[in-house]
């Protein structure tokens, strides 16, 4: 089902690489905030006429409270310039990319990718959520500062699962911006990274070997889709990404997703989309991070969304709910190993220090540090394997 909006353009807003936010007057006076991306519909202006789907907003899905320009009907872009390239993504929709994949036989990197097979144990960290990315790499970056390593280059692997433009994602626009992330390679029907790859196998490959990458995160886009069923979620992809990293001679770390303030019983504690996915789907031995939230100063978090932290006996009792669930997944019941890594105040300020706000189904540090602490404790880990 598509809905569909005309409207004009009132005023320009917050714009980041590849995107734009408009709102845009509709002929009924009222005022949708929407999104905008150049390379598809043109650069947006104030009072320019644009068609606008809006179906995902009026069901009040997750996708940013936004409304989505298609076009700019009056005032079409130009025709982009010859270029190599002949991947399609976003295949026979509308909205099709044509894009140089970093493995086409156009690509300088072809010769390299053509016959390559080997990670050469290149730490690959796997998460369920979009959200825990920043966290992973926070984790990764802390692990190097705290052994007085130098940092190492960061690739994140973009998975089609949630958005496929990396344009839509803040996240990444800012860890980019911030140094953080040496390349957004997106695989699959997902488009707009630094590097384009038609599967994981090959984005796991740039990344290694043409980005350099010392370890890789791979994750969805935002907007994970779920349906409350033990199969229908898309972050069953999070245990074949652990697959492509093994089979391609990486390390696979596989990042829980955990919550302490999940009303979801499903959700709470290990979420069952990890056990799932990496208990039932991976089938190459992974390590799971299991965190080990401890007590003390880790709870003192700073109440920045006035929210109060959470008493102490609530993180210990989540973390022995979190370490029995992850005893499914460790050998001899499950094939892979457990790696417990602790936590504590210095990792949760270098998770306050991130350059992108940090948000986990609609949750902040403040009201669910578990989420992002498990999610850093995996980066610690590969930052770990990558030193060793």
């Amino acid at each position: 089902m598509i809905t569909w909006r005309e409207g004009v353009v009132a005023s320009l807003g917050a714009a980041w690489d590849g995107a734009v936010e408009v709102s845009v007057r509709g002929a009924d006076g009222e005022v949708l905030r929407a999104l905008a991306y150049p390379a598809v519909s043109g650069e947006p202006r104030p009072g320019q006429r644009v068609l606008m789907t809006t179906a995902q907003l009026d069901r009040g899905l997750g996708t940013g409270g936004y409304a989505f320009v298609v076009a700019a009907p009056d005032e079409l872009p130009g025709d982009a310039p010859s270029a190599p390239g002949h991947l399609v993504k976003a295949r026979y929709t509308p909205l099709q990319q044509l894009v140089l994949g970093v493995d086409d036989q156009e690509s300088a990197h072809h010769e390299t990718l053509r016959d390559a097979d080997d990670l050469t144990g290149m730490p690959v960290v796997v998460a369920d959520l979009h959200s825990a990315v920043p966290a992973i790499v926070a984790g990764i970056r802390h692990a190097a500062l705290r052994a007085g390593r130098p940092l190492p280059r960061v690739a994140y692997l973009m998975l089609d699962g949630g958005a496929l433009p990396a344009a839509f994602s803040r996240t990444v626009a800012g860890l980019r911006a911030a140094g953080w992330l040496e390349a957004c390679v997106t695989v699959g029907q997902a488009y707009g990274g630094d590097l384009e790859a038609v599967t994981v196998h090959t984005g796991l490959l740039a990344a290694r070997l043409v980005a350099a990458a010392d370890v890789t995160v791979v994750a969805q886009g935002p907007g994970n889709l779920g349906t409350g069923t033990r199969w229908g979620f898309s972050g069953v992809a999070a245990g074949e990404a652990v697959n492509a990293a093994g089979t391609l001679g990486g390390r696979p770390v596989a990042a829980l997703r955990v919550s302490g303030a999940d009303s979801r019983e499903r959700h709470l504690g290990v979420s069952h989309h990890s056990l799932t996915a990496y208990g039932r789907v991976a089938l190459v031995p992974a390590d799971v991070v299991v965190p080990d939230f401890g007590v003390g100063p880790v709870l003192g978090v700073p109440d920045d969304d006035g929210v109060p932290p959470l008493e102490a006996g609530s993180l210990t009792a989540l973390g022995a709910r979190v370490r029995q669930q992850a005893a499914s997944l460790a050998e001899p019941v499950g094939r892979h190993r457990l790696v417990e890594v602790e936590t504590g105040s210095e990792l949760m300020t270098a998770l306050s220090s991130t350059p992108v706000r940090l948000s986990s189904m609609g949750r902040s540090l403040a009201e669910d540090p578990a989420a992002f602490l498990a999610s850093a404790a995996a980066g610690v880990h590969a930052g770990a394997l990558h030193a060793g």
